[in-house]
């Protein structure tokens, strides 16, 4: 049993959020300036949703969280409302920009992000090193360092990717023994992976999914309905051909088969159950 995301599922779900924040940026309606040309910020033209927070900049600036620190001030300085924005890569995979920045390690990103009024939680202090604020959270409520992050990283996993700043925290969260006690998975041989790999869609709902290899070689879901996408979604294997998407451990993806070959995919949980068929 794997109980933890390894070092390569974190850097692979940054690089993974990263391109989509570029892909939402790009559904766009209009073009998002950059501070100090003489284009408008906006167009006069209300947004899907309107009053609530344009999505499309939630997305962008959750993602460019993860490793663009430039293109985080243009958004912050020309929209601060978006600081403390939640963004869902699916099925409930929630992420703050500070959240982004804490599991990559992004220190300059979360600096800036917590002067423009970020809300600090433990795993943004954990990445900055804040041993004490850390300690504080778990004497206030034991065994809140069991709790998961966004894609289900663990806190440890933060505190590691702080570097050496966060030395000390590391040793601290190590004595405790549980705070890199990940969700309970099962490790697949690559070669199994292929038997999942197709496209899926529903007889009843405007829905697709594409399961595939990653660049890394780990299975990733592409969901589509209608204009709505969440793609690149880890999922991590439970046996017995179920599946959850990473940070979501409360829905299940189900392969079913038939002679040996994959023939559906049903997702259920929390979410509407749906079968999909190959």
């Amino acid at each position: 049993m794997n109980s933890s995301a390894t070092r390569r599922e974190v850097l692979t779900v940054a690089s993974q959020s990263a391109l989509a924040a570029t892909v939402f940026a790009g559904l766009s309606n209009r073009t998002i300036p950059s501070l100090g040309t003489n284009e408008p910020i906006g167009n006069g033209e209300l947004w899907l949703g309107y009053p609530r927070q344009d999505q499309t900049l939630v997305a962008e600036l959750v993602g460019v969280s993860h490793f663009n620190q430039s293109r985080v001030k243009e958004l912050v300085q020309a929209y601060p409302e978006l600081v403390n924005a939640t963004w869902d890569w699916g099925f409930g995979d929630w992420e703050t920009p500070l959240g982004a920045a804490s599991h990559t390690g992004q220190r300059g990103i979360a600096e800036y992000l917590l002067a423009n009024g970020a809300r600090i939680d433990i795993f943004a202090a954990a990445m900055m090193g804040f041993t004490e604020v850390v300690k504080s959270f778990v004497v206030a409520q034991p065994g809140i360092e069991r709790t998961l992050g966004p894609h289900g990283i663990t806190l440890l996993a933060h505190a590691k990717a702080g570097g050496e700043r966060a030395t000390e925290t590391v040793v601290y969260l190590e004595s405790l023994g549980s705070a890199d006690a990940g969700l309970q998975v099962e490790s697949m041989p690559e070669a199994d992976r292929q038997k999942y790999l197709g496209q899926f869609t529903s007889a009843d709902f405007d829905l697709k999914l594409a399961c595939r290899l990653n660049r890394t070689g780990l299975l990733v879901i592409d969901v589509q309905t209608g204009n709505s996408q969440s793609n690149n979604r880890l999922i991590r294997y439970l046996g017995n051909h179920e599946f959850f998407p990473s940070g979501v451990p409360s829905v299940r993806i189900q392969f079913g088969f038939e002679q040996e070959q994959v023939s559906s995919v049903t997702i259920r949980g929390s979410v509407p159950e749906v079968t999909l068929l190959l």
